[in-house]
């Protein structure tokens, strides 16, 4: 009887890893649709393109959102989130959640300018909202180990109004009164943590 229990219960793990194990596979080909720009394993080496891996899995989820809607605006993003469904945006998110996410992609070769940067950050309280490590909290970007070139772009798209979405309101707060001196101080720390 024992032996009849065990043998169903892995039966019943077969029908259910099945399922799951194609919906890990299907989820792989939806993210390998973003390695040309975000790179394998979600880490970009496109510049001006964001390291996906390690970002939390909401903030993820928001931002194909805010592309599928038209809310943010980016030529190659729009068109590929209006392909994506609902579930399509859970799963893209969670998957990239997982992975590893990048460390400093580069040794600092500008510590006064990481101090500066450290300085800009604690003066306009990053931390609160994106962690003290800056690794991001729920629908909070990941910004420790991000492209430095990406991060100025954000910045200044955010300072200009260009990039709309979550917290807009808060970053715009925050970006507008930016020199371009905390900008580029700023990008450096941050990438470089």
């Amino acid at each position: 009887m024992r032996l009849c229990s065990l043998a169903t219960a892995a039966a019943m793990l077969a029908v259910v890893a099945g399922p799951t194990r194609a919906a890990d596979e299907s989820i792989k080909e939806k993210a390998a649709q973003c390695t040309p720009c975000h790179g394998e394993a979600g880490m970009s080496e496109t510049e001006n393109t964001p390291s996906l891996a390690g970002q939390p899995d909401q903030y993820l989820q928001w931002q194909l959102v805010f592309f599928r809607s038209g809310s943010r605006k980016n030529e190659v993003m729009q068109p590929m989130a209006e392909q994506l469904n609902n579930e399509d945006v859970r799963n893209l998110g969670a998957y990239f959640a997982s992975l590893t996410p990048p460390k400093a992609y580069a040794p600092d070769d500008n510590p006064d300018l990481s101090r500066k940067g450290a300085e800009a950050a604690a003066g306009r309280r990053c931390a609160s909202c994106h962690g003290d490590t800056f690794a991001g909290t729920k629908a909070v970007a990941r910004l420790a180990g991000q492209r430095e070139e990406y991060l100025v772009k954000a910045l200044h798209d955010y300072k200009s109004s260009l990039r709309v979405g979550g917290g807009v309101a808060a970053m715009a707060d925050v970006a507008y009164p930016l020199s371009e001196e905390e900008i580029t101080a700023l990008a450096h720390y941050l990438a470089h943590l």
